[in-house]
């Protein structure tokens, strides 16, 4: 059955199967619509299993071979919500309150509310919110530019983007933490606990708001935000994750991508997504699963039969 698989079919199939293992074991009472997430799953199976061998049978199909090596990226989506529903399998509640304490401990205050007030200009919050932004041009413009230029090259680089994606979506399962939204308002219903709470949180200034891409980033979050999903934080880890393979196969523009992906770093906190320590736990997480990615990649992948 598993002849045509390549390194990214296994990872994502068995992304697929622990979690659903995960849900029969952990739901509880945290998870009342779980058996529409275990159809979800075995649907979700059932399809990339009918790509795989359809594409093997049909190779010239141009619809076929596109899905055939596009698709984990149509499913990053779905897989990033359904941490915001899981998160509470394990725990109840989130790990903020220990997030806000470390940050205190190590910074003496909470870099993410005291970046923008620093630098409250429209042409500076523009620059971040538009690096944070370019989170998603990073991902399909990278996988796009290697798709044209050279198939095995885009393999290569879906593959280990994937596996990072589907670490992190497991660790955020695991380990909710809101991020310094929470300081604004409560999320789900969660509030903090008043001992960490800020006595004044500053409200975003009105140059900052009045920028085009401050409205564009809160239409995103209003509407794919998974809550809980901040630490590590996967827009640093994938964006440097493309930064590599931007060394490895683009070198044209890999200083430039570098200098951008250094600037959604800044941007994550200043826009106040992520705590500083989940910035760093990104950029571990890069150091740690790229090498890793790359060596399953070369473990187990073979040309598409």
């Amino acid at each position: 059955m598993t002849r045509h698989y390549t390194f990214i079919d296994f990872a994502t199939q068995g992304y697929l199967v622990v979690v659903a293992v995960l849900i029969l074991l952990l739901r509880g009472q945290a998870v009342p619509l779980w058996p529409w997430l275990l159809l979800a799953h075995a649907a979700a199976i059932a399809l990339v299993q009918a790509l795989i061998v359809g594409h093997a049978r049909r190779p010239s199909n141009r619809v076929l071979d596109f899905l055939r090596h596009f698709y984990p990226l149509l499913l990053y989506t779905g897989f990033y919500r359904e941490t915001g529903i899981l998160n509470q399998m394990a725990m109840t509640g989130y790990l903020d309150p220990f997030f806000i304490r470390l940050e205190a401990g190590i910074f003496g205050a909470q870099p993410s509310l005291t970046f923008m007030p620093s630098l409250p200009f429209r042409p500076v919050s523009e620059l971040l919110y538009a690096s944070y932004f370019s989170y998603y041009i990073m991902i399909g413009g990278v996988g796009l530019a290697l798709f044209l230029r050279d198939r095995r090259q885009f393999y290569h680089y879906v593959s280990v983007v994937s596996f990072v994606f589907y670490v992190c979506y497991l660790i955020y399962i695991f380990t909710p933490v809101m991020g310094p939204r929470i300081f604004q308002q409560g999320i789900n219903g969660y509030e903090l606990p008043a001992e960490v709470q800020p006595v004044v949180v500053p409200e975003f200034p009105a140059a900052v708001q009045a920028g085009l891409f401050f409205r564009i980033m809160a239409m995103i979050y209003n509407i794919f935000e998974a809550p809980g999903a901040a630490f590590p934080s996967s827009h640093v880890a994938v964006a440097l994750t493309t930064v590599y393979f931007s060394f490895c196969y683009l070198r044209r523009i890999r200083f430039i991508h570098l200098v951008v992906a250094v600037l959604l770093c800044l941007s994550t906190v200043y826009c106040r997504y992520h705590y500083a320590v989940d910035v760093a736990a990104g950029v571990i997480t890069a150091l740690v699963l790229v090498p890793l990615g790359n060596r399953l990649y070369f473990r187990f992948h073979k040309p598409f039969e």
